[in-house]
């Protein structure tokens, strides 16, 4: 099958390769926002959108304008790649996948493209990659570059310029090993097993809220603008830096090695955004335990669980595995062995006790077992499981299993 894969390598430029860098990347941000500011002027004159192959001429016309003649010291490929983004961005608002597209700032997701895969030549012994006008720029080698690069993207962040080379190859149809496994995520146990196991958390915001604090309360004390305040801010995204790069390479190597031992894997559809929305209310209907709920929302967003379930979702099916996302409802007020429905089963976070039957458990790995078995249920019978399905009921005479249907 064909597969394909980026490597994100940091860059080591030099300062006439940063300083070229740092241009086309503002000349791709000029061009989106003229580009934009043209669409919004059309609209509001009551003329139709006009996509790529419109704005591409405008483009032609703005690189021989006199009034920019710097845009034809970057590639033309990029600036042409920018004006694709944008369409793409208008394309997902008008098919309500995203909101109005918003105007690009200076130093707030910096990057540009090279699309033409002749134009790009990789020097994986050496580690250095060659792209147009700015020639060969070294890169920190972690891993080899496999396949045919197709496209290579340059991106700055918290101060430091990264590439992202896009390649393709064919590889064997993959087999998936292993049984299957139900997860439960949560903030106390990060996920939770149907096997028993959990991963415990990483909560690397957490860790560095304290120090990420007092470097904020520093630069809100310098005058905005001036040389201090940018040391200010550049240690700001150095430490937010550090923690998104931690909670990534914690997300990667769990999912990775759960993806890589079970065959089939179901996760909860946990609605995040809801689930983290603020409790604040209004002046009229102030919310309750405010402060509570906050510290909630905080520690749920510091998981990671909605780019974990992401990343499962996509390992899973490169390795040839099933992945199934089932209705979270009951799966932790569902007792295992009798299949008794109520929120009395869970008498505190971490202790489920069965008002029917008597079983008791850890409350995380009941909601795993009932996440297995609905998936297994979804996948047998095509459909959602029924709330108060027991994870260990054996089918009736005639009726599909929700167990057992994959054995792998």
């Amino acid at each position: 099958m064909e597969l394909l894969q980026a490597f994100k390598f940091e860059l080591m430029p030099t300062g006439e390769q940063a300083r070229k860098m740092r241009q086309f990347a503002g000349a791709c941000r000029f061009v989106y926002n003229k580009a934009l500011a043209f669409q919004k002027e059309n609209h509001a004159a009551g003329q139709k959108f006009v996509g790529y192959v419109g704005m591409a001429k405008r483009l032609t016309e703005w690189r021989n304008s006199v009034d920019t003649p710097w845009l034809k010291d970057g590639p033309v490929h990029t600036q042409q790649h920018a004006l694709k983004h944008l369409e793409a961005a208008f394309k997902n608002f008008f098919a309500g996948r995203a909101s109005f597209p918003q105007f690009k700032r200076k130093g707030l997701g910096d990057s540009f493209l090279f699309p033409d895969k002749n134009q790009i030549e990789v020097d994986a012994g050496n580690g250095r990659i060659k792209v147009p006008k700015l020639g060969w720029l070294r890169y920190r080698k972690s891993r080899d570059v496999l396949g045919e690069v197709r496209s290579a993207t340059v991106s700055l962040r918290a101060g430091k310029w990264y590439v992202s080379i896009l390649t393709r190859r064919q590889v064997e149809w993959p087999v998936p090993h292993g049984p299957a496994v139900g997860i439960d995520v949560g903030v106390a146990r990060f996920a939770t097993m149907s096997d028993g196991s959990y991963i415990a958390p990483l909560a690397s915001f957490r860790k560095h809220e304290q120090r990420l604090a007092k470097s904020q309360r520093r630069m809100a004390r310098k005058v905005k603008g001036s040389s201090n305040w940018k040391k200010a801010k550049a240690r700001i995204q150095n430490i937010h830096a550090r923690i998104a790069n931690a909670r990534s390479d914690f997300l990667h190597k769990a999912s990775n090695t759960i993806s890589k031992n079970h065959a089939m894997i179901a996760v909860e559809d946990l609605k995040i955004r809801n689930m983290s929305k603020s409790a604040k209310g209004t002046a009229d209907a102030p919310g309750r335990n405010v402060h509570a709920k906050s510290g909630l929302n905080k520690s749920i967003l510091d998981q990671g669980w909605g780019e974990f379930r992401r990343q499962l979702e996509y390992k899973t099916a490169r390795r040839g595995g099933f992945f199934v996302a089932v209705d979270p409802k009951n799966t932790s007020r569902t007792c295992p062995c009798c299949g008794h429905v109520s929120k009395e089963n869970r008498k505190t976070r971490a202790l489920f006790a069965c008002v029917n039957c008597g079983h008791k458990a850890n409350a995380d790995h009941v909601g795993a077992l009932n996440v297995l078995a609905a998936g297994h249920a979804v996948i047998a019978c095509g459909g959602m499981a029924q709330s108060g399905q027991p994870a260990k009921q054996e089918p009736a005479e005639g009726a599909c299993a929700p167990v057992g249907i994959l054995v792998l």
